[in-house]
């Protein structure tokens, strides 16, 4: 790589994420935090019209704002390389997520997806196999990964603080699909309700992945097998809105994992707890900079985000002084800021920082689609375990 590659912005073009989108919005914000990636491109929308109006609300030149991603796709390819993007985010709901992503994979870009990565396990494998061929950096956007008392807890976990882990308990439960808000003409619940885009699963998929992801980030523990219940709640309903998961792992630790959006009330309640031989961690999502410790042998702790003794990869994901509030968006723009920086070291030739390029990759994805149709299913088979 040139000097004058450090002297620029990472490209990146869009699939998803136009008017009326949620997660688009947030990628985008998040991905603008530190300044060094920008928007140049897109296909925002399944709709060319939409897609077109919506990349002109966001200023893209008349070039290279797509009705379509093939027509973004093929309009990259035709560009001389030192103008390409540098990688493509898909912000699509859940059935587009494989083939933009195997496409751009294919034709050697790098790749952002949004969680979950694919519909089934044979995509995930294609998905894996095809980014080991390319050599291409390929994300997934488990956000929750990015807090920095989540990397903290997965440090305490990883050296033993903790002693032999023993009980792991991950609850993600939300309150907005406590009605059948798909009838109502909301676009999210519409999407995430219809087999056809979500995929096999409701709750489990769109949550239960992110509670998954988390134990796995934070202990490394492997399922082993597990026992599922998955209910749909509110009459009509395709899909599970509600489900809780008995996890054993190998090693012997055993496991409570509960993904519900038909808590009235609640509404973005995801926590953690980790038990171990020397202790215990508490983590919840509605408060991030705190992480509650309480060891065998001492009285409980709450250490916080920002504070000098917590370790690098924690201090890393901080931008501003302890007891100044960050949050959702930053957690994002930790996970673009290891993609990032993983790229840059391809383009420089060499190896990344390994605390610099921390972020899920296509394994942790295809992991997490292993998860949903294990519990699936289970929740619709005889056996009391399924596994893995």
């Amino acid at each position: 790589m040139t000097h004058d590659t450090f002297q620029r912005r990472l490209r990146y073009a869009m699939v998803g994420g136009g008017r009326d989108a949620f997660i688009g919005a947030v990628h985008r914000k998040a991905i603008a935090l530190d300044g060094q990636v920008e928007l140049v491109a897109g296909a925002l929308s399944s709709s060319p019209e939409k897609a077109k109006a919506s990349g002109r609300d966001l200023f893209l030149a008349d070039d290279r704002n797509h009705g379509d991603w093939r027509a973004l796709l093929d309009d990259e390819l035709k560009r001389p390389a030192d103008e390409r993007i540098d990688f493509v985010s898909i912000v699509t709901p859940n059935h587009v997520h494989f083939p933009v992503a195997h496409a751009f994979v294919e034709a050697g870009f790098h790749v952002v997806c949004d969680k979950p990565l694919v519909h089934t396990g044979d995509q995930a494998d294609a998905l894996v196999d095809a980014v080991a061929r390319k050599g291409t950096v390929f994300g997934v956007t488990y956000n929750y990964t990015g807090y920095p008392m989540v990397r903290q807890a997965r440090e305490m976990v990883r050296s033993g603080e903790l002693g032999e882990i023993r009980k792991v308990v991950v609850e993600y439960n939300q309150g907005w699909l406590a009605t059948r808000l798909e009838g109502e003409g909301n676009k999210q619940a519409a999407w995430r309700s219809d087999p056809a885009r979500s995929g096999a699963a409701g709750a489990i998929g769109d949550i239960g992945s992110h509670a998954e992801n988390l134990v796995a980030t934070v202990t490394g523990l492997e399922i082993e097998s597990l026992c599922a219940d998955l209910s749909s709640m509110v009459a009509g309903r395709a899909l599970d809105d509600d489900g809780s998961v008995l996890l054993r792992f190998r090693g012997g630790a055993r496991g409570v994992l509960i993904a519900s959006q038909i808590n009235t009330g609640l509404e973005n309640d995801l926590r953690l707890r980790v038990s171990g031989s020397l202790g215990t961690l508490v983590w919840r999502q509605e408060r991030p900079s705190e992480l509650v410790h309480l060891p065998l042998d001492g009285p409980k702790r709450i250490l916080t985000r920002g504070a000098p003794w917590l370790c690098e990869a924690a201090q890393r994901a901080s931008r501003l002084p302890a007891g100044h509030p960050e949050g959702f968006i930053e957690a994002f723009a930790n996970v673009y800021g290891g993609v990032a920086a993983d790229i840059r070291a391809r383009l420089s030739g060499v190896q990344a920082d390994a605390l610099a390029a921390d972020y899920p990759h296509v394994e942790d994805g295809a992991r997490g689609v292993r998860f949903i149709e294990r519990t699936v299913a289970s929740a619709h088979g005889e056996a009391k375990w399924t596994a893995w």
